[in-house]
């Protein structure tokens, strides 16, 4: 991606942080010179460790009240205790913006920078996929990404902006699954989502977490740059990644 030169600008990101009363204050003395850093903050999901509304208090307290947006999706931990809802409006309350199938557009650096995102779902990859075949539970399991991603697809086609960013929790590519056992890659990551990815122009980056242990760099088949920013894959409290409007145009 391109450097500091005018027109760039400056996206941190991170994911499963998995906090919890125990984990508060890990993050946020780094977080107090995000300003000086980067333009905008993007959470990748599993911000909570079981997906209840007092751990997303605790999200509230390590990102709210940052001097820069911040753009967060929900992961599969954040779901896990059915209070989903509870959790984003937790999180809206503090400022965050809290995606799902939607998108938002922000001012920065003289850029419209248009985020998409979704959680996303498992389903695999070219040549090791589920199908929509045999038992409903499969036929279930594998329409459920199909739906999200195509639902994703259309929110980031409806952003007005300069360029585009693709904030997912599970993966659209494999690449950045690299480390994580090839059993697991089904319930990691979806090739609908790189579909809806690269059917959209001007997309100049695509951020993921979920794979704790897969590899931070990858590219969607259309060229797109994918980062893994799960917090054991970065191994700090952000990663800030330069993105050009003139690039995502070219």
């Amino acid at each position: 991606m391109a450097g500091t030169e005018e027109g760039c600008v400056r996206v941190a990101a991170v994911g499963d942080v998995h906090l919890d009363a125990d984990v508060v204050g890990r993050y946020r003395p780094a977080l107090e010179h995000l300003g000086a850093k980067a333009d905008l903050l993007l959470l990748a999901g599993d911000l909570t460790r079981h997906g209840t509304a007092a751990e997303a208090a605790c999200v509230a307290r390590e990102f709210g009240g940052l001097p820069v947006p911040v753009v967060a999706i929900l992961g599969n931990h954040d779901y896990h205790s059915d209070e989903q809802e509870a959790v984003a409006a937790v999180l809206r309350d503090a400022g965050l913006i809290v995606l799902e199938c939607s998108g938002t557009v922000l001012e920065c650096r003289g850029v419209r920078v248009g985020v998409a995102g979704t959680k996303g779902f498992g389903g695999g990859f070219a040549g090791a996929c589920a199908s929509e075949f045999g038992e409903p539970e499969m036929k279930a399991f594998t329409s459920h990404g199909r739906e999200l991603a195509a639902r994703f697809g259309e929110s980031l086609a409806e952003l007005d902006c300069d360029v585009r960013i693709a904030l997912t929790h599970y993966s659209p590519v494999p690449e950045t699954l690299l480390g994580e056992p090839l059993e697991i890659y089904p319930f990691l990551g979806s090739y609908h989502l790189a579909q809806a990815i690269d059917g959209t122009p001007g997309v100049g980056l695509a951020v993921h977490g979920h794979a704790h242990a897969g590899s931070e760099r990858g590219t969607t088949p259309g060229g797109v740059p994918v980062r893994n920013v799960a917090h054991p894959v970065i191994k700090q409290a952000y990663n800030v990644y330069q993105l050009s409007s003139v690039l995502a145009a070219a």
